[in-house]
């Protein structure tokens, strides 16, 4: 099974203040962090923008589309992403920009764990992860039928496709403390963030 990665980084980054692809993350920015991460595992990496978004210079191995709409969601990344993967990959994992801790190991797992399902996807405390998980290409029908029903929650898609939900026991040996969950969504976690990586705050 051919496998692509999928980047979403087209969201407002209203907590932030700035844009999260942008920020500063070592000697690379958070975007460029993820992708180089997501690589390690799979192949071609796809990073969707919001329409006219500026983001930062990418390897050139990284292609870069942009959502159809502004203001859609993730769904409508997942969407753009998905047909740019089409003929390239059979699946795909899908990451938000904000997660400097993704683990390959995490990627590897839930790859693993697909089996012949339409998506896997990890739950903790109730709660889905649709930014750290594994979609085949076939899915992108039921996107597309979402979004023009206006059903913007990717969770929609967990309700009417084979999906494996993934508990976090199932993901321990590769990731036991879910660091590959953890987004930066406000200043203070971009500083945290830099403090556990060892790199100067912010502040």
């Amino acid at each position: 099974m051919r496998v692509g990665g999928i980047v979403l980084c087209g969201g407002e980054s209203k907590r932030m203040g700035r844009p999260k692809a942008w920020l500063p993350f070592g000697n690379e920015t958070m975007l460029v962090r993820v992708c180089r991460i997501l690589g390690d595992v799979v192949s071609p990496i796809v990073v969707v923008a919001a329409p006219s978004q500026q983001v930062p210079p990418l390897p050139p191995s990284v292609r870069l589309v942009y959502d159809e709409e502004k203001g859609r969601g993730p769904l409508q990344g997942l969407a753009a992403g998905l047909e740019e993967l089409t003929g390239h990959a059979d699946a795909a994992f899908v990451s938000s920009c904000d997660v400097p801790f993704l683990k390959p190991a995490f990627v590897r797992r839930m790859i693993d764990l697909l089996g012949a399902n339409q998506i896997c996807v990890i739950k903790t405390e109730n709660l889905f992860h649709p930014l750290a998980a594994v979609y085949r290409l076939e899915v992108k029908d039921s996107v597309r039928k979402l979004l023009a029903e206006h059903r913007l929650r990717p969770a929609f898609l967990f309700d009417e496709l084979p999906t494996r939900v993934v508990t976090a026991a199932e993901v321990a040996s590769a990731d036991p403390d879910l660091l590959s969950l953890q987004n930066v969504n406000t200043p203070e976690a971009y500083d945290e963030a830099l403090r556990r990586a060892g790199l100067s705050s912010s502040c």
